[in-house]
């Protein structure tokens, strides 16, 4: 079973972690890039830093664009990966051509808490958490006792296939197939055991926008 999440443990970077200037004029912002094209030319380059690819998003700022780029790891990322991170997809993007010619800034952050649970490495990260999901339409007509239509408790276990969620002392097991997108709760007063949390730094959040793409 894999530790709690130590999503707070490390300060989130915000601002411009690397900015970088495509050219000394702004020209006018032409059509966005794709942020699919986007994710296929960055997902490698994260995965070789042993972290995943969480989102990609392109917004317009003015006459430059600001590109958002998600990334995640088992235990959290610190601001030396992030840092890492973006010097490195910055190598990348300078040998492609995907984000134009067009003065952009790069930000690379961490997901936030309101980062909806969609994959099991999601679910594992946020083990020992307190969490809610829809079931899906198929699974409605399952009565768990925490309200019609919706799977709620803390994670207590999981696997690749399902996860345990525990509540008032009592465990069920959902397949990842019946429960829609899954979001942790805000429990105030609550926190984890890992010495790291004590970590008071500039931690933020989460971006509301997040998994977002225009």
């Amino acid at each position: 079973m894999h530790g709690g999440s130590r999503r707070g443990s490390h300060p989130r970077a915000k601002g411009k972690v690397n900015g970088r200037e495509a050219g000394p004029r702004a020209a006018q912002t032409g059509p966005l890039p794709d942020s699919d094209r986007l994710a296929r030319l960055l997902e490698p380059v994260v995965h070789a830093m042993d972290m995943d690819l969480e989102g990609v998003r392109v917004s317009a700022a003015g006459r430059r664009r600001v590109l958002r780029v998600f990334v995640d790891a088992d235990g959290g990322v610190s601001l030396d990966d992030i840092a890492l991170a973006s010097r490195e997809m910055s190598i990348k993007l300078d040998s492609s051509a995907e984000m134009g010619d067009q003065p952009y800034t790069l930000e690379v952050s961490s997901p936030g808490v309101d980062r909806p649970l969609t994959q099991p490495r999601h679910w594992r990260r946020a083990a020992g958490r307190l969490v809610v999901a829809p079931l899906r339409a198929e699974a409605n007509g399952q009565n768990d006792g925490n309200g019609a239509g919706s799977a709620e408790g803390r994670i207590t276990g999981w696997s690749e296939h399902g996860v345990i969620l525990e509540r008032d002392g009592v465990t069920r097991e959902y397949q990842y197939a019946e429960l829609g997108p899954g979001r942790v709760q805000v429990e105030f007063g609550h926190f984890d055991d890992s010495p790291d949390d004590a970590d008071t730094g500039d931690a933020d959040s989460g971006d509301d926008d997040f998994g977002e793409e225009d």
